[in-house]
């Protein structure tokens, strides 16, 4: 019997990380969606209706293996290796004061997130880009003007802030569990539901988005790095 591997990754995560990744498998057999395989959502799978478990723990040399299998025919299923992980790009740009930017562009046009600010290095600018893709899916949404607090559980490094400006607009933001805000919206919100709205794109687009640089005149240039 022939054998393909269609996708293998191994690094250590926290429980915090581990607890998010399951919790998005959940959420997608809740609804009936293709369960993304890794963090990016480029590879997902579809399981049939009933799928045979196998669960299996093991200890050897010091070492626990703990070992979830689903196993189903795959003409009452699907996998997809090359799923539309994103609806969105982020683009990275230098300013006019020579500072690295980036914004999470939809397909649509419309930016959806941004930085807030800019970066004398491009590499930290691409750090923060990368720490939106990581905690933006599992981060936990609070309204902080009831002064909410997240779950204990769960979650990721992160948090959404949910919050009303000067103008009685409502806004977000994600804070970093340093304090630091690494991310928002870029703009005011009619109602609390928009602004949800508006958050619940980036977590779903931003894993997955690629990342283009622009050049002096704005246009993409080939992201080879």
């Amino acid at each position: 019997m022939d054998e393909e591997t269609i996708h293998e990754s191994r690094e250590s995560r926290s429980r915090q990380a581990l607890a998010t990744y399951f919790r998005r498998i959940a959420r997608a057999l809740g609804r009936g969606e293709p369960i993304p395989v890794d963090d990016a959502g480029t590879v997902t799978i579809d399981p049939a209706a009933e799928s045979q478990v196998e669960i299996e723990l093991e200890r050897a040399d010091g070492t626990v293996h703990f070992e979830v299998e689903v196993e189903f025919d795959e003409t009452e299923g699907a996998v997809d290796a090359d799923a539309a992980a994103s609806k969105a790009t982020f683009e990275l740009y230098a300013d006019s004061a020579d500072q690295w930017r980036w914004r999470l562009v939809h397909d649509n046009g419309n930016i959806i997130a941004d930085g807030g600010e800019g970066y004398v290095d491009k590499r930290d600018a691409r750090s923060g880009i990368e720490s939106v893709q990581r905690n933006a899916p599992g981060a936990h949404v609070i309204d902080a003007g009831r002064d909410e607090e997240p779950p204990a559980e769960g979650g990721s490094e992160a948090v959404f802030e949910l919050f009303r400006d000067k103008a009685d607009a409502y806004r977000w933001r994600l804070r970093h569990e340093n304090g630091n805000v690494i991310a928002d919206g870029g703009q005011g919100y009619a109602s609390k539901q928009k602004a949800k709205q508006g958050l619940n794109s980036v977590k779903s687009n931003a894993p997955g988005a690629p990342v283009d640089e622009l050049d002096g005149d704005g246009a993409a240039e080939d992201d080879e790095e």
